[in-house]
């Protein structure tokens, strides 16, 4: 009795234990500061909760009135802006002026923004606006709410922009989703937003939601040219401040039009295929004759052309991947099929691309990568495969020895030989029966021995015609050895070497003819992407960190910042290459740019400035440098510098900064008393020690190649200055901001 007391009062002790032990590790995890990838979900949830009530009837009403206009909401988006801006949200009080804007946005709102301007040729101007903190609210809560309404319901195959549906995703799907396609192409589409596009945008906006004053502010944003929402203008995906927040997710909703026609294309071009009537089991698939009778009016005896066609398709943006298993004029069909689509219904302009058929070495430029095929073998062939290689090895390892033996033996008979003409010299030295002697007596007058010996020499050559010869090792290999060998050696040898070149050929072919009906012997197709390595190398002269010939130098537009802001910038480089590129299957050429390139450029340009040698500058920024990790190091230590630097990654949280490109800054001036400054990026009201220009180095064409560099900065911001405070500059050198988090217009 008292023992099961006591195993009762046990379990009881055991199980407050364990409660209490629950509560701690809660208690800890509430304690446990929030990454900024946590606390943008927790403001975006709150806003989500309030768009989920004004679902009514199968449609969201009345969003702008009671969702964005709400001070809760503005105050939200306010902290999403400074969580972009790597500002802590509860460093800085409520502001007051949110309230003004739920108040304007329900009566008048201003919609005012920044405009720049450039000279492009002659006396013709090129502008483009950025909106200022106010409208930069404003948008980051309509992006937020129209998210939540169309997020759900796009297509599997559309990147950008979306949770776990990124730059990475994008190749990781054509990489595996696509299986043995025969021609690819991709569909540059261009148009900058003009009425005809809004006007099919936001009807199509009207099938979820119903509600004027929202359509009414995105009509007034694009009178004011605040939208930026331009298809093909740039490389998508680098953070750039044309970009605008509302650009990604207007773009997503207008081209989930292109996706849905695709499904129907795919749908109308597959379905009608009969070779593919057959299930995995055997059976006949009734799906698939019930869409073929709809399509062809339940007139089943209607001629079907009989051919094997798929269709597939990867948007990232407006960057669209399209790939095809059948013929050639299947796929020309096709592609004109999409472009009148695109043309007619969506009101875009598209290119006339060129259709490139997959087994081709050039490959296809898709978000800033080569895409290429390659062919793996299946697993009994590379069996068979491997068999052949040992054989051969062997063969190879015998011949090798061969040659060397006889080469051995050849050079011993040249210096024999020299050595009897030495001797022969020599009076008492010499043999009177040698056939050196014996000979000797036909030499010209005054010939000197070892002339003579060169002349007999030259005379054998031209007998056994040395031209014919590779080199002078052959002739004394083939010629001088191997004829003094027994014959019996010398058969074996090439017996041997005979009988093992009939083993590779013959056993090979009868094993693959064996493995011709099996299905461990078929070979499977793949993508793989390959890293523009060309391309960066020509970016890294373009920016100062290499010389003509490739070799690395010092940047003397980073001489004049602090010692660790240089470091963060060629570390911010390093780490977007290997956040970009890991998945590449040429990621080694990246790895060796990091520590031949990168590195030491880095080590030359804090020489330069210090005016120091490179191996002290080595020995006194170890740490620092160690942080730019060498080959060996790069997979465990940059996991771990990936992992400080950014402890979270969600592509669609952090749009514009996961894609930043780095940008090339210098030092203008460092501020005073007499000419204060302020930190430019939003949110921000720190001093800003230090004053620096901005280089726009090039404005690549879409679509462009990913070289780590920001591709597409507007040249009007060529040479504009800002006030960055210490921590933010380091944050846009490393990646944790992008351009699009400073207000350019916040110093007139």
């Amino acid at each position: 009795m008292h023992d099961n007391v006591d195993m009762k009062n046990g379990k009881m002790k055991l199980a407050q234990n364990l409660a209490c032990l629950i509560e701690e590790s809660s208690k800890a995890d509430d304690q446990k500061p929030k990454t900024r990838i946590e606390l943008k979900r927790a403001f975006e949830l709150r806003i989500k909760k309030r768009v989920k009530e004004q679902y009514v009837s199968g449609k969201f009403h009345n969003l702008m009135g009671k969702v964005i206009a709400n001070p809760e909401t503005l105050w939200d988006a306010y902290n999403c802006v400074r969580i972009n801006s790597n500002v802590d949200p509860e460093l800085n009080s409520k502001d007051i002026f949110l309230e003004s804007i739920a108040e304007d946005l329900l009566s008048v709102f201003d919609v005012k923004a920044n405009t720049y301007t450039v000279s492009t040729r002659g006396t013709n101007k090129e502008a483009f606006t950025l909106p200022n903190l106010k409208l930069k609210i404003v948008q980051e809560a309509i992006r937020i709410v129209l998210e939540v309404v169309y997020k759900p319901h796009f297509s599997r195959f559309s990147h950008g922009c979306r949770s776990g549906r990124g730059h990475t995703s994008a190749l990781k799907y054509i990489c595996k989703e696509i299986s043995n396609p025969d021609w690819w192409f991709t569909l540059p589409v261009k148009k900058k937003l003009d009425i005809c596009v809004l006007e099919k945008l936001i009807s199509t906006m009207q099938d979820k939601i119903e509600d004027s004053s929202l359509y009414n502010m995105i009509r007034r944003m694009h009178d004011a040219q605040v939208l930026n929402l331009e298809f093909g203008g740039f490389p998508k995906g680098h953070g750039l401040p044309q970009e605008g927040v509302l650009s990604p997710i207007l773009m997503n909703i207008y081209l989930d039009l292109f996706d849905r026609e695709f499904y129907r294309m795919q749908m109308r071009y597959e379905a009608l295929d009969p070779g593919h009537d057959i299930d995995q089991d055997g059976s006949q698939s009734k799906l698939r004759n019930w869409f073929r009778r709809q399509l062809k009016g339940n007139d089943t005896k209607q001629d079907i052309p009989k051919s094997s066609l798929r269709l597939y398709t990867c948007r990232f943006m407006d960057e669209i991947f399209f790939a095809i298993s059948g013929s050639k004029d299947d796929a020309l069909k096709f592609k004109t099929e999409v472009q009148k689509y695109m043309q007619s219904s969506l009101h875009l302009d598209v290119d006339d691309t060129e259709i490139i058929p997959c087994d081709g070495h050039h490959g296809i430029r898709f978000l800033g990568s080569l895409v290429t095929q390659k062919v793996r073998e299946g697993p009994a062939v590379r069996a068979v495969h491997k068999l052949k290689e040992k054989v051969k090895l062997f063969a190879s390892q015998k011949q090798e020895a061969w040659d060397t033996g006889t080469l051995r033996i050849g050079r011993k008979w040249l210096a024999h030989g020299l050595k009897k003409v030495k001797e022969s010299e020599i009076r008492h030295l010499a043999d009177s029966s040698s056939i050196l002697r014996q000979i000797s007596c036909y030499r010209k007058e005054g010939m000197k021995t070892d002339h003579w010996y060169k002349h007999l020499l030259k005379i054998w050559m031209q007998s056994i015609n040395a031209k014919v010869a590779e080199n002078e090792e052959v002739i004394l290999s083939k010629y001088v050895a191997e004829p003094a060998l027994p014959q019996e050696l010398r058969d074996s040898y090439y017996e041997f070497q005979k009988l093992a070149e009939e083993f590779i050929s013959s056993e090979t072919a009868a094993t693959l003819a064996l493995l011709t009906n099996s299905s461990a012997s078929e070979s499977v197709t793949s993508a793989e992407v390959i890293a523009p390595v060309n391309t960066i190398n020509k970016r890294l002269q373009r920016y100062g960190l290499t010389n003509a010939g490739g070799y690395p130098r010092a940047s003397n537009m980073l001489i004049l910042l602090d010692n660790e802001q240089i470091i963060n910038w060629f570390i911010g480089l390093a780490y977007r290459w290997i956040r970009w590129y890991s998945a590449s299957d040429n990621f080694n050429e990246i790895k060796l740019l990091i520590c031949n390139q990168v590195r030491k450029s880095c080590i030359r340009t804090l020489a330069a400035k210090l005016r120091v040698h490179e191996t002290e500058i080595e020995k006194q920024f170890e740490s620092e440098l160690s942080r730019i990790p060498s080959t060996e190091e790069i997979e465990n230590e940059m996991g771990n510098e990936l992992s400080a630097l950014q402890p979270d990654c969600d592509e669609a949280l952090q749009y514009g900064t996961f894609y930043s490109g780095l940008c090339l800054l210098s030092l203008a001036r460092m501020v005073s008393r007499s000419r204060p400054c302020s930190c430019f990026v939003s949110g921000c009201q720190a001093a800003a020690p230090s004053v620096y220009t901005l280089h726009v180095m090039e404005r690549q064409k879409f679509p462009g190649w990913k070289t780590g560099f920001s591709s597409c900065i507007h040249p009007s911001l060529n040479g504009r200055r800002m006030g960055l405070c210490k921590k933010h500059l380091a944050d846009l050198h490393l990646g944790n901001i992008s351009l699009q988090s400073i207000d350019f217009g916040a110093w007139k």
